[in-house]
Protein backbone atom coordinates (compact mmCIF):
# COMPACT_ATOMS: atom_id res chain seq x y z
CA UNK A 1 0.00 0.00 0.00
CA UNK A 2 2.87 2.32 0.54
CA UNK A 3 4.37 1.60 -2.60
CA UNK A 4 1.16 1.95 -4.37
CA UNK A 5 0.68 5.44 -2.52
CA UNK A 6 4.72 6.38 -3.96
CA UNK A 7 3.96 5.57 -7.11
CA UNK A 8 0.58 7.15 -6.91
CA UNK A 9 2.21 10.50 -5.65
CA UNK A 10 5.13 10.16 -8.02
CA UNK A 11 3.01 9.95 -11.13
CA UNK A 12 0.70 12.84 -10.04
CA UNK A 13 4.42 14.53 -9.73
CA UNK A 14 5.76 13.65 -13.26
CA UNK A 15 2.80 14.78 -14.42
CA UNK A 16 2.20 17.94 -12.60
CA UNK A 17 5.81 19.06 -14.23
CA UNK A 18 4.89 17.75 -17.38
CA UNK A 19 2.12 20.12 -17.61
CA UNK A 20 3.77 22.77 -16.54
CA UNK A 21 6.68 22.44 -19.49
CA UNK A 22 3.86 22.23 -22.07
CA UNK A 23 2.97 25.56 -23.68
CA UNK A 24 -0.30 24.78 -25.75
CA UNK A 25 1.96 26.03 -28.76
CA UNK A 26 0.17 25.25 -32.14
CA UNK A 27 -3.28 24.53 -30.96
CA UNK A 28 -5.48 27.15 -31.97
CA UNK A 29 -6.62 28.25 -35.43
CA UNK A 30 -5.89 32.10 -37.31
CA UNK A 31 -2.25 32.05 -35.55
CA UNK A 32 -1.51 35.08 -37.70
CA UNK A 33 -4.05 37.48 -34.90
CA UNK A 34 -0.45 36.85 -32.88
CA UNK A 35 1.28 38.43 -35.24
CA UNK A 36 2.04 41.88 -33.62
CA UNK A 37 1.83 44.90 -35.78
CA UNK A 38 3.52 48.55 -35.79
CA UNK A 39 7.36 48.55 -35.93
CA UNK A 40 7.04 50.99 -33.19
CA UNK A 41 5.51 48.64 -30.59
CA UNK A 42 8.28 46.32 -32.07
CA UNK A 43 10.73 48.22 -31.29
CA UNK A 44 9.43 48.87 -27.71
CA UNK A 45 9.85 44.83 -27.11
CA UNK A 46 5.97 44.76 -27.64
CA UNK A 47 4.96 46.48 -24.59
CA UNK A 48 2.51 48.58 -25.47
CA UNK A 49 -0.87 47.89 -24.35
CA UNK A 50 -0.43 50.96 -21.70
CA UNK A 51 1.09 53.18 -24.26
CA UNK A 52 -1.62 52.81 -27.59
CA UNK A 53 -1.45 56.43 -28.48
CA UNK A 54 -1.01 56.13 -32.02
CA UNK A 55 -2.91 54.42 -34.99
CA UNK A 56 -1.80 50.70 -33.57
CA UNK A 57 -4.51 50.98 -31.00
CA UNK A 58 -6.05 49.27 -33.41
CA UNK A 59 -4.37 45.90 -32.35
CA UNK A 60 -2.95 46.21 -28.94
CA UNK A 61 -5.83 47.98 -27.56
CA UNK A 62 -9.01 49.50 -28.94
CA UNK A 63 -9.02 51.94 -25.84
CA UNK A 64 -6.34 53.94 -27.05
CA UNK A 65 -8.40 55.49 -30.33
CA UNK A 66 -10.01 57.88 -27.99
CA UNK A 67 -6.77 59.70 -27.07
CA UNK A 68 -6.22 60.26 -30.42
CA UNK A 69 -6.04 64.03 -30.78
CA UNK A 70 -6.12 63.71 -34.91
CA UNK A 71 -6.65 61.20 -37.67
CA UNK A 72 -4.19 58.55 -38.36
CA UNK A 73 -3.55 56.36 -40.97
CA UNK A 74 -0.47 52.99 -41.11
CA UNK A 75 0.20 50.51 -43.32
CA UNK A 76 3.05 48.21 -42.23
CA UNK A 77 5.04 45.30 -43.95
CA UNK A 78 6.61 42.54 -42.81
CA UNK A 79 8.80 39.45 -44.36
CA UNK A 80 8.00 37.17 -42.39
CA UNK A 81 9.49 33.24 -41.67
CA UNK A 82 9.68 31.33 -44.62
CA UNK A 83 8.86 33.78 -47.11
CA UNK A 84 5.41 34.25 -46.03
CA UNK A 85 4.01 38.23 -45.59
CA UNK A 86 2.32 39.59 -43.29
CA UNK A 87 0.47 43.28 -43.97
CA UNK A 88 -1.82 45.28 -42.22
CA UNK A 89 -3.77 48.63 -42.58
CA UNK A 90 -5.84 50.77 -41.00
CA UNK A 91 -6.95 54.31 -40.10
CA UNK A 92 -8.35 55.78 -36.89
CA UNK A 93 -11.04 59.11 -37.35
CA UNK A 94 -11.49 60.94 -34.14
CA UNK A 95 -15.35 62.31 -33.65
CA UNK A 96 -14.87 64.52 -30.62
CA UNK A 97 -17.41 64.11 -27.74
CA UNK A 98 -18.41 61.24 -29.95
CA UNK A 99 -15.87 59.04 -29.35
CA UNK A 100 -13.45 57.62 -32.73
CA UNK A 101 -14.03 55.53 -35.36
CA UNK A 102 -11.21 53.43 -36.53
CA UNK A 103 -10.99 50.37 -39.76
CA UNK A 104 -8.32 47.85 -40.10
CA UNK A 105 -7.24 45.62 -42.28
CA UNK A 106 -4.68 42.34 -41.94
CA UNK A 107 -3.72 39.49 -44.32
CA UNK A 108 -0.94 36.98 -44.12
CA UNK A 109 -0.09 35.51 -47.85
CA UNK A 110 2.47 33.16 -49.56
CA UNK A 111 3.33 32.10 -52.92
CA UNK A 112 1.84 29.51 -54.90
CA UNK A 113 4.06 26.16 -54.49
CA UNK A 114 3.63 22.45 -56.31
CA UNK A 115 1.28 20.11 -55.33
CA UNK A 116 3.19 16.75 -54.45
CA UNK A 117 1.84 13.25 -53.49
CA UNK A 118 4.14 10.04 -52.70
CA UNK A 119 3.99 9.10 -55.98
CA UNK A 120 4.40 12.50 -57.52
CA UNK A 121 7.03 13.57 -55.26
CA UNK A 122 8.39 16.37 -57.85
CA UNK A 123 4.65 17.53 -58.58
CA UNK A 124 1.22 16.63 -60.08
CA UNK A 125 1.25 19.63 -61.82
CA UNK A 126 -1.07 21.34 -60.04
CA UNK A 127 -0.06 24.43 -57.72
CA UNK A 128 -1.83 24.76 -54.18
CA UNK A 129 -1.94 28.56 -51.60
CA UNK A 130 -2.55 29.54 -48.92
CA UNK A 131 -4.12 32.94 -47.08
CA UNK A 132 -5.65 34.20 -44.12
CA UNK A 133 -7.11 37.65 -43.19
CA UNK A 134 -9.03 39.94 -41.07
CA UNK A 135 -10.91 42.66 -41.33
CA UNK A 136 -12.21 45.07 -38.34
CA UNK A 137 -13.73 47.91 -37.38
CA UNK A 138 -13.11 49.65 -33.68
CA UNK A 139 -15.30 52.42 -31.44
CA UNK A 140 -13.77 53.94 -28.21
CA UNK A 141 -14.24 56.36 -26.40
CA UNK A 142 -13.65 58.85 -23.25
CA UNK A 143 -15.93 57.80 -20.42
CA UNK A 144 -14.13 60.21 -18.16
CA UNK A 145 -11.07 62.74 -18.72
CA UNK A 146 -8.81 59.83 -17.42
CA UNK A 147 -10.54 56.64 -18.42
CA UNK A 148 -11.03 54.85 -22.05
CA UNK A 149 -13.00 52.18 -23.46
CA UNK A 150 -12.70 50.64 -26.83
CA UNK A 151 -14.06 47.75 -28.71
CA UNK A 152 -13.44 46.33 -31.93
CA UNK A 153 -15.22 43.44 -34.30
CA UNK A 154 -13.74 41.44 -36.80
CA UNK A 155 -14.30 38.80 -39.55
CA UNK A 156 -11.60 36.50 -40.02
CA UNK A 157 -10.98 33.86 -42.69
CA UNK A 158 -8.65 31.61 -43.75
CA UNK A 159 -7.95 29.75 -47.13
CA UNK A 160 -6.04 26.23 -47.95
CA UNK A 161 -6.14 25.08 -51.29
CA UNK A 162 -10.20 24.00 -51.42
CA UNK A 163 -10.86 24.73 -48.40
CA UNK A 164 -11.15 27.61 -45.60
CA UNK A 165 -12.75 28.82 -42.50
CA UNK A 166 -14.38 31.94 -41.18
CA UNK A 167 -15.24 33.09 -37.69
CA UNK A 168 -16.04 36.30 -36.10
CA UNK A 169 -14.02 37.55 -32.74
CA UNK A 170 -14.21 40.47 -30.59
CA UNK A 171 -11.21 42.63 -28.78
CA UNK A 172 -12.23 44.96 -25.90
CA UNK A 173 -9.31 47.17 -23.96
CA UNK A 174 -9.40 49.98 -21.19
CA UNK A 175 -7.20 52.43 -20.62
CA UNK A 176 -6.64 54.85 -17.23
CA UNK A 177 -4.52 57.84 -16.04
CA UNK A 178 -3.47 58.12 -13.11
CA UNK A 179 -2.95 61.31 -10.99
CA UNK A 180 1.06 59.30 -10.29
CA UNK A 181 3.28 61.15 -12.78
CA UNK A 182 0.46 60.82 -15.55
CA UNK A 183 1.56 56.89 -15.37
CA UNK A 184 -0.37 54.81 -17.31
CA UNK A 185 -2.51 51.42 -17.04
CA UNK A 186 -3.95 49.53 -20.14
CA UNK A 187 -5.50 45.97 -20.24
CA UNK A 188 -7.04 44.16 -23.37
CA UNK A 189 -8.67 41.01 -24.12
CA UNK A 190 -8.09 39.83 -28.08
CA UNK A 191 -9.86 37.50 -30.35
CA UNK A 192 -12.32 36.30 -28.27
CA UNK A 193 -14.83 34.73 -31.09
CA UNK A 194 -16.12 31.50 -32.19
CA UNK A 195 -13.95 28.13 -32.81
CA UNK A 196 -12.75 27.47 -36.77
CA UNK A 197 -13.55 24.61 -38.84
CA UNK A 198 -11.53 23.73 -42.19
CA UNK A 199 -14.41 22.79 -44.78
CA UNK A 200 -13.84 22.48 -48.52
CA UNK A 201 -14.17 19.85 -51.59
CA UNK A 202 -10.37 18.91 -50.34
CA UNK A 203 -12.25 16.74 -47.35
CA UNK A 204 -14.09 14.24 -49.73
CA UNK A 205 -12.86 10.76 -50.36
CA UNK A 206 -14.40 7.55 -51.92
CA UNK A 207 -15.81 5.05 -49.72
CA UNK A 208 -15.96 1.82 -50.51
CA UNK A 209 -19.12 1.24 -47.76
CA UNK A 210 -18.53 -2.73 -47.53
CA UNK A 211 -15.62 -3.84 -49.08
CA UNK A 212 -16.59 -7.51 -48.64
CA UNK A 213 -19.21 -7.44 -50.78
CA UNK A 214 -18.75 -8.01 -54.96
CA UNK A 215 -20.19 -5.48 -57.23
CA UNK A 216 -21.36 -2.57 -54.79
CA UNK A 217 -20.29 1.08 -55.54
CA UNK A 218 -16.84 0.91 -54.05
CA UNK A 219 -16.60 5.45 -54.94
CA UNK A 220 -19.33 6.74 -52.83
CA UNK A 221 -18.26 10.35 -51.87
CA UNK A 222 -18.07 10.90 -47.79
CA UNK A 223 -16.36 13.74 -46.43
CA UNK A 224 -13.79 13.68 -43.63
CA UNK A 225 -14.63 15.31 -40.66
CA UNK A 226 -12.00 18.30 -39.47
CA UNK A 227 -11.80 19.48 -35.86
CA UNK A 228 -12.74 22.94 -34.87
CA UNK A 229 -10.05 25.08 -33.15
CA UNK A 230 -10.06 27.91 -30.80
CA UNK A 231 -8.80 31.52 -31.99
CA UNK A 232 -5.50 32.53 -30.09
CA UNK A 233 -7.25 34.42 -27.32
CA UNK A 234 -4.91 36.94 -25.47
CA UNK A 235 -5.14 39.05 -22.23
CA UNK A 236 -2.65 42.14 -21.79
CA UNK A 237 -1.68 44.26 -18.93
CA UNK A 238 0.54 46.79 -19.05
CA UNK A 239 2.00 49.93 -17.14
CA UNK A 240 3.52 53.08 -19.11
CA UNK A 241 5.05 56.10 -17.41
CA UNK A 242 7.54 58.54 -18.72
CA UNK A 243 10.08 59.14 -16.33
CA UNK A 244 11.56 62.27 -18.23
CA UNK A 245 9.07 64.48 -20.33
CA UNK A 246 10.49 68.57 -21.05
CA UNK A 247 9.55 70.63 -23.64
CA UNK A 248 12.23 68.74 -26.11
CA UNK A 249 12.77 65.37 -24.11
CA UNK A 250 10.92 62.39 -23.17
CA UNK A 251 11.79 59.15 -22.07
CA UNK A 252 8.81 56.10 -21.30
CA UNK A 253 9.29 52.95 -19.73
CA UNK A 254 6.69 50.25 -20.10
CA UNK A 255 6.00 46.82 -19.24
CA UNK A 256 3.40 43.94 -20.26
CA UNK A 257 2.03 41.00 -18.82
CA UNK A 258 0.83 38.14 -21.51
CA UNK A 259 -1.73 35.51 -20.54
CA UNK A 260 -2.43 33.65 -24.40
CA UNK A 261 -4.78 30.22 -24.56
CA UNK A 262 -1.57 29.12 -26.59
CA UNK A 263 1.08 29.25 -25.03
CA UNK A 264 2.56 30.26 -21.25
CA UNK A 265 2.85 33.20 -19.57
CA UNK A 266 5.44 35.81 -20.20
CA UNK A 267 6.40 39.71 -19.81
CA UNK A 268 7.54 42.33 -22.29
CA UNK A 269 9.77 45.43 -21.77
CA UNK A 270 10.69 48.79 -23.29
CA UNK A 271 11.92 51.32 -23.57
CA UNK A 272 11.22 54.82 -25.90
CA UNK A 273 13.27 57.75 -25.90
CA UNK A 274 12.09 61.12 -28.17
CA UNK A 275 13.72 63.95 -28.99
CA UNK A 276 11.53 67.20 -30.03
CA UNK A 277 8.58 64.91 -30.88
CA UNK A 278 10.61 63.94 -34.11
CA UNK A 279 13.75 61.29 -33.77
CA UNK A 280 13.02 58.22 -31.73
CA UNK A 281 15.43 55.32 -30.26
CA UNK A 282 13.86 52.00 -28.78
CA UNK A 283 14.56 48.92 -27.28
CA UNK A 284 13.11 46.23 -25.64
CA UNK A 285 13.09 42.39 -24.59
CA UNK A 286 10.01 39.94 -25.57
CA UNK A 287 8.57 37.33 -23.88
CA UNK A 288 10.57 36.81 -20.55
CA UNK A 289 9.65 33.92 -18.87
CA UNK A 290 8.27 32.27 -21.43
CA UNK A 291 8.71 28.35 -21.89
CA UNK A 292 11.26 27.67 -24.78
CA UNK A 293 11.08 31.27 -26.53
CA UNK A 294 13.15 31.96 -29.83
CA UNK A 295 11.95 35.92 -29.42
CA UNK A 296 14.54 38.02 -27.30
CA UNK A 297 15.79 41.13 -27.64
CA UNK A 298 14.08 44.27 -30.09
CA UNK A 299 15.46 47.37 -31.30
CA UNK A 300 14.20 50.31 -33.00
CA UNK A 301 13.88 53.88 -34.77
CA UNK A 302 11.30 56.36 -35.55
CA UNK A 303 11.22 59.51 -37.78
CA UNK A 304 8.16 61.90 -37.87
CA UNK A 305 8.09 64.78 -40.32
CA UNK A 306 6.13 67.60 -40.52
CA UNK A 307 4.62 68.34 -44.50
CA UNK A 308 2.01 70.85 -44.15
CA UNK A 309 -0.41 72.31 -41.29
CA UNK A 310 -1.31 69.47 -39.17
CA UNK A 311 -0.38 66.92 -41.29
CA UNK A 312 2.93 64.63 -40.14
CA UNK A 313 4.67 61.76 -42.32
CA UNK A 314 6.09 58.61 -39.58
CA UNK A 315 8.47 56.07 -40.50
CA UNK A 316 9.32 53.57 -37.84
CA UNK A 317 11.87 50.61 -38.15
CA UNK A 318 12.07 47.49 -36.00
CA UNK A 319 14.38 44.44 -35.40
CA UNK A 320 13.63 41.59 -33.30
CA UNK A 321 15.66 38.67 -32.95
CA UNK A 322 14.32 35.37 -33.59
CA UNK A 323 16.69 32.79 -32.16
CA UNK A 324 16.87 30.27 -34.40
CA UNK A 325 14.64 31.44 -37.21
CA UNK A 326 17.41 34.50 -36.91
CA UNK A 327 15.88 38.25 -37.52
CA UNK A 328 12.61 39.69 -38.29
CA UNK A 329 12.36 43.52 -39.21
CA UNK A 330 9.27 45.66 -39.74
CA UNK A 331 8.86 49.11 -41.52
CA UNK A 332 5.47 51.34 -40.86
CA UNK A 333 4.86 53.65 -42.20
CA UNK A 334 2.13 56.42 -40.80
CA UNK A 335 0.50 59.52 -42.10
CA UNK A 336 -1.11 62.08 -39.34
CA UNK A 337 -4.28 64.18 -40.55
Amino acid sequence: MILSYFCLAEGNSVEAQYNENVSKVGTTAAPFLSIEVGARAIGMGGAFVAISDDITSLYWNPAGLARLPHGEAIFTHTDWISDVNFDFAGIALPLGSLGALGLSFSALSMNEMKVRTLFYPEGTGEKFGASDFAIGMSYARNLTDRFSIGLSGKYIRQELWHMSASSFALDIGTLFITQFNGMKIGMSITNFGNKMKLEGSDTQVPVDVDPNKYGNNNKIVANMRTDAWSLPLMFRFGIAMDVIKTYHQRLTLAVDAMHPNDNSEFVNLGIEYGLNNNIFLRAGYKNLFMIASEEGLTAGVGLAYKLIGNVRLKFDYAYADFGILESIQRLSFALEF
